[in-house]
């Protein structure tokens, strides 16, 4: 059953040193409050994972929260390169940083089987891409009934999951609604989760293509308001486009990098 605490407590006492760590959200309902509490509680050597880490994990990787990252496209949307992420690979500051890259469909099925409790995922894919020389873990099978041959890659089961949702009730049951990505099955995949959302309600009422986790199914819940920003929360805000523009400049240089971290992040939770 779901705790709901704050989202100071949900991080001491979920994410760990060391731990793989999933924060999904696809364009929308990113988790970035929780992502800056990671950073301000000085977690190390971590493996994150997420289908297109933009600023929140160049963020992470640029205060050293890092050692390896599992991803199938990144940057800043819109606007171009992520300077922390590619400072990490190619100079190692602050720390070095191992990749592991796939397709959307790769890890997104590796979510999916994480979540179904199967060993691996086949789909049709990587074909024609160098990927599969450069990953270790995409392996060819052969269907047994047709003789195609499909790739196949593991399961990924993180320590923690973190999303954000538009609400929780009072019993821990979390609603979510738009585009909401493989934030279910992170957290299905996951053996614990953090969900942050912009309201706690008594009842939730279901809403047409919504999706709910029940809080059997969520380690912890945490009230935060403006989670996403500045991503967006379908119903509550939108997008802030000036401030994806603005990161290129902030995170272009190590030193206007960690001023604005100082400042924005660091002093926040003091």
């Amino acid at each position: 059953m779901a705790e709901i605490v704050s989202l100071r407590e949900a991080v001491a006492e979920l994410v760990g040193d060391g731990d793989t760590v999933a924060m999904e959200g696809f364009s929308h309902l990113i988790p970035h409050l929780a992502g800056h509490e990671v950073i301000r509680q000085e977690r190390r050597h971590l493996t994150l994972v997420r289908l297109t880490p933009d600023l929140i994990f160049d963020q992470l990787i640029g205060m050293g929260v890092a050692d390896k990252l599992v991803f199938s496209w990144g940057g800043n949307p819109g606007v171009g390169s992520l300077h922390r992420f590619r400072d990490a690979i190619e100079n190692g500051w602050p720390t070095s940083l191992e990749i592991e890259e796939h397709s959307h469909a790769g890890l997104t099925n590796r979510f999916v089987a994480g979540a179904s409790g199967l060993p691996f995922a086949i789909l049709r894919g990587y074909a024609g891409t160098g990927l599969v020389e450069r990953v270790g873990n995409i392996k060819s099978v052969q269907c047994p009934f047709t003789g195609e041959t499909l790739a196949a890659v593991p399961a990924i089961n993180p320590d923690v999951a973190i999303i954000h949702a538009q609400q929780a009730d009072v019993h821990g049951n979390v609603q979510m609604w738009g585009l909401t990505g493989v934030q279910k099955e992170a957290v299905l995949a996951s053996s614990r989760s953090i969900v942050t959302v912009e309201e706690i309600v008594q009842t939730i009422e279901l809403r047409p293509g919504g999706v709910v986790l029940p809080t059997w199914a969520v380690t912890a819940v945490a009230h935060v308001p403006g989670g996403a920003h500045p991503s967006y929360a379908s119903g509550f805000y939108e997008r802030d486009n000036a401030f994806y523009s603005e990161w290129e400049a902030i995170s272009r240089s190590r030193e206007s990098f960690l001023s604005w971290m100082e400042r924005n992040v660091l002093e926040v939770g003091a």
